[in-house]
């Protein structure tokens, strides 16, 4: 603790640190609360340079938009500013928002007194999901800023057609013997090029891309103790992409009735319910800004992530599951087996979801 203490003081934090404990149910040995001698607290967070490569890019992007959402609730009369958005604090010896000893890094935020994280998935959270992440986008559809992408090709199609194919031609695990690896790959053949529509339509100038969450779910907001949002969380994937990455990841997973590696396929199923809810508090929100080929694609990004991920799961498994933890030789198999039953089922519904996002 001692350590932390120590990266936790080079920080402007009012008061001298107290004491660090454990923050959270998953990461909590990289997440830490600090309490001063002032009576404040803080968050002290080691950011996963392994996967985010460039911590300063990921860092000017998550200040560069705090700030402008800070801004435009400033601009609206916001009066709970401080619940209403992150605040990352700087060193003391820099205006930088990250100290790093060259392997380490790790930054520093306001604690937001009386929130709470929910990861109940239900009609009505959905619908606070949807209305939270499509104003995010709102307040950001103008911010001046040039933004980077923290994970470059997160979320592009093409690219995750190219990385199967190159995995179909090596074989290097040689599980293209099997029949139903062949059944597979033909089904996601049939449809993998009318998946890539996004870059297509981005080629020919009709999609823009625009300042995205790209990790959607409930539980990446914070709610007061009266279950009224007051802000999203976690911005380390804030990036530009197509408005798609928010409104399909989410649905990819709350909207499937059972987890994406159950092995009962006969009972994925894709959940309207949830998808009304949820579209509507994102339209309610996002359709300031939204162009109609955005819009009415909506139904196709519901599609296209089942779509995605369950390539990406083929293709490792090709690969002989070299990305993805695994807990038994066909883990990878069952989850494409799952992402194309939810696929499927998304595909049954796309005129009652069109329909839905006209009204």
């Amino acid at each position: 603790m001692e350590k932390l203490k120590a990266i936790a003081s080079s920080f402007m934090l009012k008061g001298e640190v107290t004491e660090i404990s454990p923050l959270g149910n998953g990461l909590i040995n990289d997440t830490y609360r600090v309490c001063t001698s002032e009576g404040e607290s803080y968050v002290l967070q080691r950011v996963n340079n392994a996967i985010f490569k460039d911590v300063e890019l990921l860092q000017h992007n998550i200040e560069c938009v705090t700030m402008h959402i800070r801004t435009k609730l400033q601009e609206a009369g916001e009066k709970d500013l401080d619940r209403k958005v992150l605040e990352f604090i700087p060193l003391k010896d820099s205006p930088r928002t990250y100290w790093t000893d060259g392997e380490t890094y790790w930054r520093v935020s306001a604690f937001i007194k009386d929130s709470v994280t929910v990861e109940t998935v239900n009609p009505e959270y959905s619908y606070h999901a949807g209305k939270a992440f499509g104003n995010f986008q709102a307040m950001l559809a103008d911010i001046p800023e040039q933004l980077g992408e923290t994970i470059p090709d997160f979320h592009n199609m093409e690219l995750r057609a190219r990385q199967l194919r190159e995995a179909v031609e090596a074989d290097a695990a040689g599980r293209l013997a099997e029949d139903e690896v062949r059944e597979i790959l033909a089904e996601i053949e049939t449809h993998i090029d009318d998946m890539c529509l996004a870059e297509r339509l981005h080629r020919e100038g009709k999609l823009p891309k625009r300042i995205c969450h790209c990790d959607t779910k409930v539980s990446n907001m914070l709610f007061d103790k009266e279950g009224n949002v007051l802000c999203v969380i976690d911005l380390d994937t804030v990036m530009p992409s197509f408005i798609f990455s928010d409104f399909g990841d989410f649905l990819r997973t709350a909207a499937n009735k059972v987890a994406e590696d159950c092995p009962e396929i006969d009972k994925v199923a894709f959940d309207m319910d949830i998808f009304r809810s949820f579209a509507k508090g994102y339209l309610e929100s996002a359709s300031v800004f939204l162009t109609p080929v955005e819009k009415e694609n909506l139904p196709y990004a519901a599609a296209l992530f089942p779509f995605m991920q369950a390539v990406r799961f083929f293709a490792d498994y090709i690969n002989g599951d070299t990305y993805y933890k695994t807990s038994y030789p066909e883990h990878n198999l069952v989850r494409t087996r799952n992402q194309m039953a939810l696929f499927r089922s998304v595909m049954t519904h796309m005129d009652e979801m069109a329909a839905f996002c006209r009204k």
